[in-house]
């Protein structure tokens, strides 16, 4: 389904479920640094909040490559593909922090399927890039 201007609402909606997604994870930090009393601007003091905030900080990095790798495939190769390898990323990040939040070695599912997924996006992207580079002789 697409919308007057072309744009399918699909990456929209995981775009939203990413952004809400990593509100969370800045909301546990906050809570982790009452919980932990760690106050601003420590950042480290108790490994248990640390986890808390690498897993913000780390989503936070991946988040800066996976967004623009979703709109790149969803506009060059497909909107349904897109949003279905976005979700796989949400669900990736959600296993990630919550298996780091018990243990760092917990954490390599998660973090394997949303790096899966954001590969995924990236190269698919810069595939429909470049056939559609092929197809108009750019």
């Amino acid at each position: 389904m697409l919308l007057e201007c072309g744009v399918s609402p699909l990456p929209s909606l995981v775009t939203i479920a990413a952004l809400l997604l990593y509100f969370v994870l800045i909301l546990n930090v906050g809570r982790a640094r009452v919980k932990y009393q760690i106050m601003p601007p420590s950042v480290s003091g108790n490994p248990d909040f640390e986890r808390v905030l690498r897993v913000q900080q780390n989503t936070l990095e991946h988040i800066i490559i996976f967004l623009p790798a979703l709109w790149l495939f969803s506009y060059f190769v497909s909107p349904l593909w897109a949003s279905v390898l976005g979700a796989a990323w949400i669900v990736g990040r959600a296993l990630y922090a919550w298996g780091y939040y018990q243990a760092p070695e917990k954490r390599f599912p998660g973090f394997g399927l949303s790096m899966l997924a954001t590969l995924a996006l990236l190269l698919g992207g810069l595939g429909g890039v470049i056939l559609l580079m092929i197809k108009t002789g750019f």
